[in-house]
């Protein structure tokens, strides 16, 4: 493969019901995280179900996608991950949900790592990767005894609401302390839910001083990374979020150059 080849990443949208239509849509600064942090190019997949045709209402629909991606990026969202999806009983009925992702972002999920694709997620991505494969979260961190409360507040500007909020600790030897090149970090804090158990195969990367935690990764080789934080809020000027959409894009354009040359052979 060609050294400037870009990969061709996969970024689940969100379903909103604005006045009068239903939109899908991805943030722009993830979109730009994507491409220009990773170098890759963002194909954006609709959370498509529930309807005649629509995409993702079979499971071949999930194969025929991923055939086509070098990796799949999960972004952070008003939406919270449905208690249903991880054997729990909703606790706020007033929860935002987003059924139409959930749907789509899990299967996608399974799907990728089934596969040893290159995937990380952010904030509910975050949350998402661990619910599929089989952790459990915490629906409110702010009602859990002994954890803070890691929302931001509505009436901060945005400089504030993504400015640093509290520091994390890195595990030893694990892939964020090789990229970071120290044991800690400093980063924003804009979720209300949590990891509570986290799932089979993955590994603690870096836990919140009440000892939440921060990010995991896979087990199993290959590329699997997830964040609570938002690194993709201008990640041009913090390192360590230059450095983990590098990651993600250099995986990814391994991932594409192995299957390009199994075409080749083939």
């Amino acid at each position: 493969m060609h050294k400037d080849t870009k990969p061709l990443i996969g970024v689940v949208a969100d379903l909103n019901h604005k006045p009068k239509h239903a939109v899908h849509s991805v943030g722009d600064k993830y979109l730009d995280a994507v491409t220009a942090g990773a170098g890759a190019i963002a194909f954006i997949l609709p959370a498509l179900i529930d309807r005649p045709g629509g995409a993702f209402t079979d499971p071949q629909d999930v194969e025929t996608v991923l055939d086509q991606l070098d990796g799949l990026f999960l972004t952070g969202a008003t939406s919270n991950v449905a208690p249903a999806q991880y054997g729990a009983v909703l606790s706020d009925p007033d929860s935002p949900a987003d059924p139409a992702r959930d749907h789509v972002s899990l299967a996608l999920i399974r799907g990728a790592i089934r596969r040893g694709m290159p995937v990380m997620g952010v904030c509910r991505g975050f949350q998402e990767i661990n619910v599929a494969l089989g952790g459990t979260l915490h629906q409110a961190v702010h009602d859990v005894p002994g954890l803070n409360d890691h929302r931001e507040r509505d009436d901060d500007p945005l400089e504030v609401q993504y400015g640093p909020s509290h520091p994390i600790a890195l595990t030893p030897g694990g892939l964020l302390h090789r990229l970071a090149g120290g044991l800690s970090a400093s980063v924003n804090s804009l979720h209300g839910q949590g990891v509570d158990r986290l799932a089979p195969g993955l590994a603690v990367e870096a836990r919140a001083p009440d000892g939440l935690i921060e990010a995991y990764r896979g087990e199993g080789g290959g590329f699997l990374l997830a964040v609570q934080w938002h690194p993709e809020w201008r990640f041009r000027d913090n390192p360590l979020s230059v450095q983990l959409f590098r990651a993600f894009g250099d995986a990814a354009r391994a991932w594409h150059g192995r299957n390009a040359a199994a075409v080749m052979a083939a």
